[in-house]
């Protein structure tokens, strides 16, 4: 058993955040906190990003505190730039990651202390800074006959760029980022691509500025104080119009189609609207673009979350438990909001260590 004042799970933007912080506050690596990542790499989910996703491609992303990403090769895969200057973060400010270790559980402990049980073994901690992302939890609608496709079906999370799709037909399901992204990648050498969203795909024109993103990251904080699973700040914010995306429109590259009702082994198959006629659809492959859930289910046994399905926070504050901060989570699932949301947290953990019997090392 390995006593710890703080246990920050995840060293993706929000994890290096809160341990950036927890270093300026005067806590030491290893002696008062702890970085545990399940990446085998430096990176967080950057590192699994398909090659063709270069950096010049990447929407927003905001440097860690304390040190700027500069001189990066737009051209260069956002996973080889970004994996390169988390690194370069880690040894910068000596943070000492644990890697790969996987968070299995954390339950109540001894003594108030929290159980986080671990690959490497089990920490009794005051304070636990969660920072597991959902890159590890793909979200895989089901719909019926989905099993008995005989073509292939993948993931966001396994996509592998475009070249692998060559002369196939290829549906693309999702109205997010990622799935207008894969389709004009896979539109250049696919026979054919259709793409199929649940909703009408919102395009938003024209500047997105400081007080739209309030607005939007206010609508994804609602859900949190709810309880109920949050929604991705991408989902309130539309997609923006840009160059790329007008091309692909003009070209009827996104030419949306309604969700279809059932999946055949050829394909998938529309029901008949009233007075319409029912339609199908052969195709190759199905791809997911259908986004993902947080990875929190080493927090079941504390018992969190509330009826509504989700965790309920109070800023990142866990609101059944003190003790545990979620960062990255909801609305703070942004680059920049990882940002803040390690910074906060930090700030809410060190006053709990105060007020704790044993205190932590200043």
């Amino acid at each position: 058993m390995n006593d710890i004042d703080v246990v920050v799970a995840g060293a993706g933007q929000a994890g290096l955040s809160a341990a950036y912080h927890l270093r300026r506050t005067g806590l030491v690596p290893e002696r008062d906190f702890v970085v545990l990542d399940h990446a085998p790499e430096p990176g967080g989910a950057w590192q699994f990003r398909w090659p063709s996703l270069t950096y010049g491609k990447v929407h927003g992303m905001h440097a860690l505190p304390g040190m700027e990403l500069t001189g990066a090769d737009a051209g260069r895969p956002s996973s080889e730039v970004i994996g390169g200057y988390f690194a370069r973060y880690e040894d910068a400010f000596d943070l000492r990651v644990h890697r790969p270790v996987d968070v299995k559980a954390v339950r109540e402990g001894d003594g108030g202390r929290l159980r986080v049980e671990t690959s490497e073994g089990v920490y009794a901690a005051r304070a636990l800074i969660n920072a597991t992302g959902t890159w590890d939890r793909p979200f895989w609608p089901r719909y019926p006959g989905q099993e008995t496709f005989r073509g292939r079906q993948l993931h966001t999370a396994g996509y592998p760029g475009p070249e692998p799709f060559t002369g196939l037909r290829v549906i693309v399901v999702g109205g997010g980022a990622s799935g207008t992204q894969h389709l004009m990648e896979i539109a250049d050498v696919a026979a054919e691509t259709t793409w199929v969203t649940r909703r009408e795909p919102v395009f938003r024109e024209g500047p997105f500025g400081e007080a739209e993103g309030r607005a939007a990251v206010a609508l994804v904080e609602e859900r949190v104080r709810q309880g109920l699973p949050p929604s991705s700040v991408v989902s309130v914010t539309g997609l923006p119009l840009n160059d790329a995306i007008r091309e692909a429109r003009a070209r009827g590259v996104l030419d949306r189609q309604p969700m279809f009702d059932r999946i055949t082994p050829t394909g998938v198959a529309w029901d008949a609207p009233e007075g319409g006629t029912a339609r199908t659809l052969d195709a190759d492959v199905i791809l997911w673009a259908t986004g993902f859930r947080a990875a929190v289910d080493h927090l079941a046994p504390l018992r969190l979350r509330e009826p509504g399905g989700g965790i309920r926070l109070d800023g990142t504050r866990a609101v059944r438990d003190e003790r545990v901060h979620l960062v990255g989570y909801g609305p703070s699932a942004s680059t920049i909001g990882a940002n803040r949301a390690g910074r906060a947290a930090v700030r809410e953990v060190r006053q709990l260590l105060r007020r704790s019997p044993a205190r932590a090392a200043a």
